[in-house]
Order: C-alpha cells, then structure tokens, then sequence
C-alpha cells in the first residue's frame, strides 16, 4: 500500500431526485478533487435516495445514465468515485449497489450480500465478495448491514484488501451511530489488520425519513484516527499512512505486536462454521 489520501462524504440524498443528488455528487467530488483525494466515498443508496419499498421503479442499469455521469466525473476530477445505488436485477426488487467508477473511466460494481429483514422483501442480493485494485492501495466495499458478519471483512482481507469502505443508509431513529459502530467496527479493522472507513446519509430526505450521518476512519491497529458525527452534511478527507498496514501485512517484524492474524488461520478447524 502507498499512502493514500481519502474522503468521506456526509451526503442528504432527496428520494427520487436524482439530478440534485448528482450535482451534489459532483460538489462534494470537486471538493476533494482539490484537495488532491484519491478515493472519495458516498452513502449507501446516495444517488437515488434510500427507501425500502420505493427503490424499485428509481433503479437504473450500470452502465447508464446516471453511472455515465458519475463516470465522467471521475475522469473530469481525477479521482476514484464511489457511489451507493439501486441497481435494476431484471426483477422489480434491485440491487443495493456500490458503483466504483475510476479516472480511466473504468466501472466497477460491488452489490450488497446481506440483506436486513427489513430489505429481503424488497431488493435482490449480491453473491460476489470483490477487491477493487487502485494506483495506491486494494480496496474493498461492504454495505451497512454486511459489516455484522465477520467472515465478510477477513474474506475481502484474505483477497488483499487494504482499506475497506463501510458505506450507510443508517436512520436517525436506530440510535448513536457512533456507539453503534465502535461496537464492531474495531474488531473488524484489528482482527483483519483493514483500514476501515464509514460514512452514512444524514438529515431528511424529502418523504419523511431522517438519517442520523457519522464518518470514522480506524487503523489496522482498531485505533481512531478520524471522525465527524456532527449531525450536518460534510467531507472528512484522511490521510492512510502505509507503514503500519506494510509492515503487518508482509511479515517483516519479529514482533508479535505486529502479527498478520490471518496468516495464522488453522481453516481445517472452521468447517462447522459452513
């Protein structure tokens, strides 16, 4: 990994307004863009707003119209784009999508594997746990409700992942976002030696639903190195310094400080697990 320098986005998306999502896409990318970023991350659902049982007739296909936009932004700005959308499956419930569309005007998609209970009667899941390689860094995508399963971020961890983005569509109403998530969230970036980094839909959406924000980035060590959980839309831009997540992950110290846990895995162990 070299370092890489990241954006969170805190983004209030408007249910079905997709151009004004889109132009709040591109502010918040010409923001970062000058800040010289790297990689910048939008909430779950972002581009169409999030809503369980209204998602369906908002879906668009990749590519499309709107996966073209964002994909010329990326080029435009000079920087990875990733962005939360419905997706169309062929069927009338689609996918939660997170669109990854790079300068070179490659796209890139990973669809969320885990569904709430809530979700199930409404979107389709992905079956695919996919590493995305940029010029710096492996990335890897999970969506909300895949971060409470565990085997998802060793998986990703195990395919090369260095940084994991943890993108939201989390409601005001669920609670503390950040208590919530330093419940877990640690675990998976320390047990994985990840780099984690989240961010989440905040304030109305124009039907009556209200998201509560967060952004939170944690080391491959589970420490805090940056947070907003100020209630209001913002960027948190981060610099990822490689050293640690290097010296972990190729083996180089004597130390066991600094153990790479996966590469100690006994997996004859695990079968009662499948």
């Amino acid at each position: 990994m070299l370092q890489t320098r990241i954006a969170l986005v805190q983004m209030e998306s408007k249910f079905g307004d997709i151009d004004h999502n889109l132009q709040k896409i591109e502010h918040f990318t010409r923001k970062a863009s000058a800040q010289k970023v790297d990689i910048i991350c939008f909430p779950e659902l972002c581009l169409q707003g999030y809503s369980r049982d209204k998602s369906g007739p908002t879906a668009e296909p990749i590519p499309g119209p709107s996966s073209n936009r964002v994909t010329y932004m990326a080029r435009k700005h000079g920087l990875i784009i990733m962005v939360g959308m419905a997706e169309n499956s062929g069927t009338n419930n689609p996918y939660i999508t997170h669109l990854v569309a790079y300068p070179d005007g490659k796209i890139s998609r990973y669809r969320k594997t885990h569904l709430g209970s809530s979700e199930k009667p409404y979107f389709t899941p992905g079956n695919e746990l996919t590493v995305f390689k940029s010029e710096k860094a492996i990335l890897g995508v999970e969506i909300c409700w895949d971060l409470h399963f565990p085997e998802v971020t060793t998986i990703l961890s195990l395919k090369g992942a260095e940084i994991i983005f943890a993108p939201h569509a989390s409601p005001t109403i669920v609670g503390d976002r950040r208590e919530i998530w330093l419940k877990y969230m640690i675990a998976r970036a320390y047990d994985n030696a990840v780099y984690l980094a989240a961010c989440n839909l905040v304030g109305e959406d124009g039907t009556g639903h209200s998201f509560c924000g967060g952004a939170l980035v944690i080391d491959p060590k589970g420490n805090i190195i940056a947070e907003s959980f100020d209630n209001r839309e913002n960027m948190l831009v981060v610099d990822l310094e490689p050293e640690m997540i290097n010296l972990i992950r190729r083996g180089e110290s004597r130390s066991m400080r600094h153990s790479f846990y996966l590469a100690g895995r006994r997996p004859e162990l695990y079968t009662d697990l499948v």
